[in-house]
């Protein structure tokens, strides 16, 4: 369980001090999937990248329908020594008694990046590598895919051995064997039903049990299969993405569970373990291929000083852009750093900075593009956004697979009416380049609903409820869902409160020449034909009328500015940086509350305009 434990600090592990690495002869080798930066040398890249090919080549083989590449190549960090692989390694590998590793992956929203010590004495040094290399390969699968398979797999995969002309796959975990034999198997209706929020997923005895079994009945079935000629677990697999239960899918494929628990329980306590042997030697990997160039120390250090940057060892990569930016002046990707680094401090204005300085340096970076557009994002100038738009469809353009983009944009699209369809296509890209991204999902489903199909937008989160790994992020989905299914009964009662006013009036001009006014309705009838402007602040003095008027004044820290809205049902309302608590009712819950609010000037010069988005803010 440790080794698991491991994987997910690799992101969040706090870390120290390296500075400037001893001068070295650095290479770089690369592929349109991977590329490899080491100070070993050029063979000794070509043999690293040649390996790397083999692994993708494998999931190719086996899993033709996975997707093998992400939207920009991997790169592998590969230290020649346990010196150059402590420049990069999280502090607290440091330490004494800790685990000596020899490689970890690591994911960060721009890139997945894999680290390597190239003089690592381990039997299987790349075993965190691999394992999650294959969860790479199926994050588009994560939303149906059980955990117990997601992790069987990559459980599977993780002692894979590269060689000249074959590739092993398949060893079995010795560790994983005594660990079963010594313990109580979950059940595997049970296993079946594991989830994100299960104590077998989150607590560490339960989930030890959870990971060994989860590989054992993985590898159970592959060899049984392969044994029989048999296809029970791509039968599996496929009613599984037919949104299946898990269990009744289980029943379908392997048949009777009992039994299958029985042979599992027999396989664990067996002594004979097959494992496969795939013959590389006919892949087609044109190594002719791979380009080489050298690498100056500078550019190396960039590369480092970025890779510290994201195992949170910010003061050194702060100190090593420094120094870069003084040695080079014109360095983009010390930019980059240093943005990032003022990004996750909260200093946005400063990353802004630094990100726009590196977008005059050189407009083919779709990263410093995005996070200035991003950063760009939280001015009050409406006038901004014409100014994020570009950079972001630059970034689309240099890098039409990063979908981090795709979504920003979109978000940028929604805040303008007429552009809710082009939004929604734009997250449809987004969700289509990272189908394992929850939040993809979370925004379409909110686009939908300010257009007004509440039904498609419910549709979409149900669907989303297999990608969440965590109670929060299910609660999440939970409650959007309740929000919209709020808003829709709010919405049936504001038109049934319409139609019952329509016919008082009708009922009342019968009996009398002169109407009698209900309410507030129409309180400022003047078209919103004048010039459109924004504001951000604090909202107060919330006043509703029957039955959907509201007016309400913004107080930021230049003015006042005071707008309504005739129907609030027609106001496109979103929220940035938090997730509301159900339903929001204007009425109620405006007053006090940050928000952007995008209003139009009226002839009605009682008020400042007539509002069609408030964007909610924390």
């Amino acid at each position: 369980m440790l080794r698991k434990i491991l994987v997910l600090l690799c992101l969040v592990v706090a870390a120290s001090s390296l500075g400037f690495a001893s001068s070295d002869q650095w290479v770089q080798v690369s592929s349109g999937h991977f590329v490899v930066l080491t100070n070993s040398n050029e063979k000794q890249a070509r043999h690293i990248l040649d390996q790397f090919e083999r692994m993708r080549w494998v999931f190719q083989t086996l899993f033709p329908k996975a997707n093998t590449d992400p939207a920009q190549p991997i790169l592998v960090f590969a230290a020649k020594n346990s010196k150059t692989f402590q420049s990069v390694e999280p502090q607290a590998y440091l330490a004494k008694g800790q685990l000596d590793l020899a490689g970890y992956f690591l994911a960060a929203p721009e890139a997945n990046y894999i680290l390597l010590r190239l003089d690592a004495d381990q039997d299987h040094p790349f075993v965190t590598v691999y394992h999650e290399y294959t969860h790479l390969q199926f994050r588009d699968d994560c939303e149906w895919m059980p955990l117990w398979l997601n992790e069987g797999i990559a459980e599977f995969f993780q002692n894979t051995e590269i060689r000249d002309k074959d590739v092993l796959v398949g060893e079995p975990s010795p560790d994983d064997l005594l660990y079963l034999r010594q313990q109580s198997l979950i059940p595997l209706p049970v296993l079946f039903k594991v989830d994100a929020n299960s104590p077998y997923y989150h607590q560490e005895q339960k989930g030890s049990v959870f990971y060994a079994e989860s590989w054992a009945l993985t590898h159970y079935l592959m060899v049984n299969d392969r044994q029989k000629k048999t296809d029970s677990l791509p039968t599996y697999v496929r009613l599984m993405s037919n949104h299946e239960d898990s269990v009744v899918a289980g029943q379908e494929a392997f048949g009777d569970l009992k039994k299958l628990q029985q042979a599992l329980e027999s396989y664990i306590h067996d002594s004979r373990y097959m494992q496969f042997t795939l013959h590389s030697a006919a892949a087609p990997i044109d190594e002719s291929s791979f380009t080489a160039s050298p690498v100056t120390q500078l550019e190396a250090d960039a590369t480092r000083a970025q890779l510290l940057s994201l195992v949170q060892r910010e003061k050194e990569a702060r100190d090593l852009a420094d120094t870069i930016i003084k040695t080079d002046p014109g360095n983009v990707r010390a930019r980059e750093v240093m943005g990032n680094l003022a990004f996750r401090a909260g200093d946005h204005e400063t990353a802004r900075k630094w990100f726009g300085e590196a977008v005059k340096l050189d407009s083919k970076s779709y990263l410093a593009n995005y996070y200035y557009a991003v950063m760009s994002l939280e001015g009050a100038n409406p006038d901004q956004d014409q100014t994020v738009e570009s950079s972001l469809r630059t970034a689309i353009q240099l890098n039409p697979k990063y979908a981090p983009a795709y979504d920003t944009l979109a978000s940028v699209e929604a805040r303008q009416h007429d552009k809710l369809v082009d939004a929604f296509h734009l997250e449809e890209s987004a969700i289509k380049l990272d189908r394992g991204n929850l939040y993809y999902r979370l925004n379409a489903a909110n686009i939908l609903g300010m257009i007004g199909q509440t039904q498609d937008a419910i549709a979409i989160l149900k669907g989303a409820t297999g990608l969440a790994r965590t109670p929060v992020e299910s609660a999440m989905v939970q409650s959007r869902i309740a929000q919209i299914e709020s808003f829709q009964q709010a919405r049936a009662q504001q038109e049934k409160d319409r139609a019952d006013y329509e016919a008082a009036s009708r009922a009342s001009a019968q009996q009398s020449t002169q109407a009698i006014p209900i309410g507030t309705a129409l309180k400022h009838p003047s078209e919103a034909n004048g010039p459109k402007h924004s504001v951000i602040g604090v909202i107060h003095e919330v006043t509703c009328g029957y039955p959907t008027v509201i007016e309400f004044r913004v107080e930021s820290a230049k003015a006042a500015v005071k707008v309504y809205s005739n129907d609030f049902s027609k106001i496109t309302l979103t929220a940035v940086g938090f997730t509301p608590n159900g339903a929001v009712n204007p009425c109620s819950d405006f007053d006090g509350m940050k928000a952007r609010v995008q209003y139009a000037e009226t002839t009605d010069k009682t008020v400042d305009g007539q509002i069609f988005a408030v964007e909610l803010r924390k």
